[in-house]
């Protein structure tokens, strides 16, 4: 599947529309898609391509899931928009249900529905300074929740999000995040914690701790095993909430409907969206009933959250990632793929680490002496692209290469990926 040579007449008309209309910091390749299904992409020259992006987390179903698209097309029937805050619909009120239920913990949870994981992480925000009458909240270095104001603030990366766009929001304080192959191990993000409590904030006037349990574009960073329970603790200690961040970690992606479901917590409030909607946008904040009804009539929500398209694909999203069959598909893909990425680090010394979560894993690249290698990195991505595997950067240093493959992709897609993937590694050495 090589589509270096291919001529294209399309791409490059359409590339100079770009380059006319769109705004130029919008970042991407000359690549347009004409049709998708599963794990693969035709672009509008023909070129196929295997998709180890997956919309960046937003298709873990598969593109054009075909229970997704169906429920779609029915609820085009009915009507297209509502606003719920002003008339209510069932669908809205169905996946409320259901992203409840992905939320752990045996107590009452509520939700509501917005349209994307910014948007979320903006709510949740929101209802944990309403309830607990505080206004600080405490982020991770290596973070990543978005890119409105508030959210551009609570992320680490500099390059590109947040340069030349302050002022940033306050009340944002950014502790130790783990990072064990950079020798950060839970213990010196515990101690980091510890000290931003006294030197920074004092913990009554921190409303909540925010973190991913698989840090996304800061290198797909599992949180290690102890780490959550411990900042937990730490919280309940001072009456502070605890927000999982799963919009990118969430809906499957590392084999359970939430990441944090891995690590034995019960957040207060968690965040959703990408897969969420299989496709379409749609987000939401799921928390404890307490802290969702605190808020007052009218203090969240939005036109278009929980656009009833949205919902009528969101219903059948979240219900597959609920089916135990689903899950453990999933749980097998991450299996595999591990086995492939370890076997392809033994052989290429430019691979420091290979780490993940279930299907979530990431490729960590280095040069000789074990520093970030973002030249590598970016050839590597290249090289694969020529040959017809989309794959991706991460990283604060952006080193990482992320695995996203769609978890209904075949063995065949997953043999051939990793052909290729072999491949590119070799020509970028």
């Amino acid at each position: 599947m090589n589509t270096q040579a291919t001529p294209l007449p399309n791409t490059e008309r359409l590339a100079a529309d770009r380059d006319r209309w769109v705004a130029s910091g919008t970042a991407g390749r000359p690549f347009f898609v004409e049709r998708a299904l599963g794990a693969r992409i035709w672009d509008v020259d023909g070129r196929e391509f295997l998709d180890f992006v997956g919309g960046i987390g937003t298709a873990n179903h598969g593109h054009t899931n075909p229970e997704v698209v169906a429920a779609v097309r029915e609820q085009l029937d009915h009507y297209l928009h509502q606003c719920f805050s002003f008339s209510s619909y069932e669908p809205y009120v169905d996946v409320c249900r259901l992203l409840a239920q992905c939320h752990p913990g045996d107590f009452d949870k509520k939700a509501i529905l917005l349209n994307s994981g910014a948007e979320a992480v903006e709510n949740a925000v929101k209802i944990a300074r309403y309830y607990t009458k505080r206004q600080g909240i405490v982020c991770l270095d290596n973070a990543f929740h978005g890119r409105t104001l508030l959210t551009m603030t609570l992320t680490a990366k500099v390059r590109p999000y947040k340069l030349g766009m302050g002022p940033f929001a306050p009340e944002i304080y950014r502790s130790t995040g783990p990072y064990p192959f950079r020798g950060i191990s839970s213990d010196d993000a515990i101690d980091g914690l510890h000290r931003l409590l006294k030197n920074q904030v004092d913990p009554t006037n921190v409303a909540a701790i925010i973190f991913e349990p698989v840090q996304g574009e800061g290198g797909f960073l599992p949180m290690p095993e102890d780490y959550p329970a411990r900042v937990a603790e730490i919280a309940a200690e001072h009456g502070i909430l605890v927000i999982a961040d799963e919009v990118q970690s969430g809906m499957g992606r590392t084999g359970m409907p939430s990441a944090i479901s891995h690590y034995g917590i019960e957040p207060d409030l968690m965040t959703w969206g990408k897969s969420m909607g299989g496709g379409l946008p749609i987000s939401g904040v799921t928390g404890r009933a307490e802290i969702m009804d605190s808020v007052h009539k009218g203090g969240i929500g939005g036109t278009y959250g929980g656009n009833p398209l949205s919902c009528a694909a969101a219903k059948v999203a979240i219900g597959q990632v609920l089916d135990s069959d689903f899950q453990d598909s999933a749980k097998a893909l991450g299996e595999r793929m591990m086995a492939r990425l370890q076997d392809l680090a033994a052989k290429n010394p430019s691979i420091g680490e290979v780490r993940g979560l279930g299907p979530m894993q990431a490729i960590e690249v280095v040069d000789s002496s074990g520093k970030p290698d973002a030249a590598t990195t970016a050839k590597i991505v290249e090289e694969a692209f020529s040959r017809g595997l989309i794959i991706m950067g991460a990283g604060v240093d952006s080193n990482c290469i992320r695995v996203l493959v769609p978890l209904v992709a075949t063995e065949t897609d997953i043999e051939e990926g990793f052909r290729i993937l072999n491949e590119s590694f070799a020509a970028a050495s």
